[in-house]
């Protein structure tokens, strides 16, 4: 081949010799599609408790372990459903056949044809009569170590950077099932939001995403130029502008799961692009809005539930919800009437609870940060904070009855 193959590795050289053998060879080592009949889990399921033999099954997927004997062969091939086992015999493959798994390695994806058996170790296997390359991997994926531990398989990372799994999510993805149960269960959940609202007489629209003006949140915007128009645009940083004109214009009850974005910082709980639900409902007030998000994260958190390998790790959410008023749990974390408090006051009690320069921050801000930091921090719940002072949130409408 051409490919210039000084900077590669010794494994990623060793792949790619072995690639070229495979075209020498007349083997396409990217093919075309592939008659699966079962999906791993299913084969596995194919041949019952107490059964030895089973019917032959066509199966296609990762290999992710390997280990040779001489003349036998055994491997495990993954898929998005689960795992199974391969048995190799070069008595049933033939010579040439068998000579190809010379040439195949951990990470590639092949597909296999035989009858399904029971191992002596009581594990379902297929015997494998044929079987075809459908893709070759070229760079060896990071499959971590994988032992027993107390009768349930631990698996540690192969990624030697904690952060390369976020920057190649799909090496991540292949060779940990765990995060790709996480991606099924934002799926569920995306879905029974959906199916909530649109229950609940909402309607799902689309609004724009390029916007002439941004609105809805404080934040930096990304910036674009609208080339036939000669004008400034900007990715939308919130839905709410637009939602809430369709309530102007008839809607009553109106939503949008999308993409936002926002030219600002980025950490473990903050990225530039985002997915955000706003939802909109007329002739309602925030104790309405307040039952209908509790409705919504109980529904979700459900929905995330019932997918078996994420049961465990979500909490059970029964409405109603904890609520607390903002001034009323201040005033009990601190032990003093905090509006009533001078700004010095504030700054030397913001300091004291690790707030960073109080000294450069408004009394607004001072307010807000002391109360992220004894109230908000110690939050484990789900809570609704209510009725903000005027000078946090000077846009929504004054309580009625108390004004300030």
């Amino acid at each position: 081949m051409s490919d210039d193959r000084e900077d590669l590795n010794f494994v990623q050289r060793a792949r790619r010799e072995k690639l070229d053998q495979l075209v020498a060879r007349g083997i396409a080592p990217y093919g075309y599609r592939f008659e699966r009949t079962h999906a791993a889990s299913q084969a596995l399921a194919a041949l019952p408790d107490g059964t030895e033999e089973g019917e032959a099954v066509s199966c296609a997927g990762r290999i992710v372990a390997w280990r040779g004997h001489g003349k036998t062969a055994f491997a495990h091939l993954a898929d998005a459903s689960g795992r199974i086992q391969l048995y190799f015999r070069k008595d049933q493959l033939g010579d040439d056949a068998f000579a190809v798994l010379e040439l195949l390695d951990v990470g590639d994806i092949i597909g296999v044809h035989g009858p399904l058996f029971r191992t002596r170790t009581g594990e379902v296997t297929v015997r494998v009569d044929r079987f075809e390359l459908l893709a070759k991997s070229l760079r060896p994926l990071p499959f971590g170590k994988e032992e027993t531990v107390a009768g349930a398989v631990a698996r540690h990372s192969g990624f030697a950077d904690p952060e390369q799994p976020y920057r190649q999510r799909y090496a991540d993805l292949a060779v940990h099932p765990e995060i790709r149960a996480l991606f099924r269960g934002r799926s569920r959940m995306i879905s029974a939001l959906r199916a909530m609202l649109d229950a609940g007489g909402f309607l799902e629209v689309e609004t724009p995403v390029l916007q002439p003006l941004y609105g809805g949140a404080s934040a930096r915007p990304f910036v674009t130029h609208h080339r036939a128009l000669d004008m400034p645009l900007y990715l939308r940083i919130a839905d709410e502008l637009y939602l809430k004109r369709l309530i102007v214009g008839g809607f009553d009850r109106v939503y949008e799961i999308g993409h936002d974005f926002r030219n600002e910082g980025i950490d473990r709980t903050h990225n530039p692009e985002f997915t955000m639900l706003e939802f909109y409902q007329a002739y309602a007030d925030y104790e309405d809005m307040m039952g209908a998000v509790e409705a919504l994260v109980a529904g979700a958190a459900q929905a995330v539930a019932a997918d078996s390998a994420l049961a465990d790790r979500v909490p059970a959410l029964t409405p109603p919800f904890k609520r607390v008023r903002w001034v009323e749990s201040l005033d009990s974390a601190v032990g003093v009437d905090v509006l009533s408090q001078t700004d010095a006051w504030l700054r030397d009690a913001a300091a004291d609870h690790g707030v960073t320069a109080p000294e450069t921050l408004s009394r607004p801000r001072l307010l807000d940060e002391l109360f992220q930091a004894v109230v908000e921090r110690r939050l484990e719940e789900p809570t609704f904070v209510m009725d903000y002072p005027v000078a946090l949130s000077p846009l929504p409408k004054p309580k009625r009855g108390e004004p300030a």
